[in-house]
């Protein structure tokens, strides 16, 4: 019976939580903002993890955006120092090289979520009949 978790996919959610609290309490640098580790991907030789982050603002960001690039190259400066502290967190022989990604999949989201409500509307996608709700059916004891 195969694992349901691989070894990658553990060290990829650990290394998740690591960098998650290392950007929060240990980063410094006021270009970063608010940033939220979204997800990693580690490759199976434990080579590179990309690591993908969103940022929280007031405006629709996209990948060419000024803050968002500003922020990849802070963390991408950074990354050495948080891949010697995710080392000393896990305990690994090997720790994988950290390249940051903006990740997309939140305002593809939003975007998905928009074309629905513009197609079906605001009616709810099943209708609800009052009378049979309020009615509750009879138990057998």
């Amino acid at each position: 019976m195969p694992r349901e978790f691989s070894r990658i996919d553990r060290i990829g959610d650990q290394m998740q939580r690591e960098l998650a609290q290392l950007i929060q309490r240990e980063v410094k640098d006021p270009r970063i903002g608010l940033v939220t580790v979204n997800a990693v991907k580690v490759s199976r030789d434990l080579g590179y993890a990309d690591v993908y982050v969103s940022l929280l603002s007031t405006e629709e960001l996209d990948q060419e955006s000024p803050e968002v690039k500003e922020s990849l190259a802070v963390l991408t400066k950074a990354s050495g120092f948080l891949r010697s502290q995710v080392g000393r967190a896990m305990k690994l022989r090997v720790i994988p090289q950290l390249r940051f990604h903006f990740d997309t999949l939140q305002g593809y989201s939003r975007k998905m979520d928009s074309l629905i409500k513009e197609a079906v509307g605001d009616k709810p996608a099943v209708s609800r009949d009052d009378d049979d709700s309020q009615e509750e059916p009879e138990q057998n004891v």
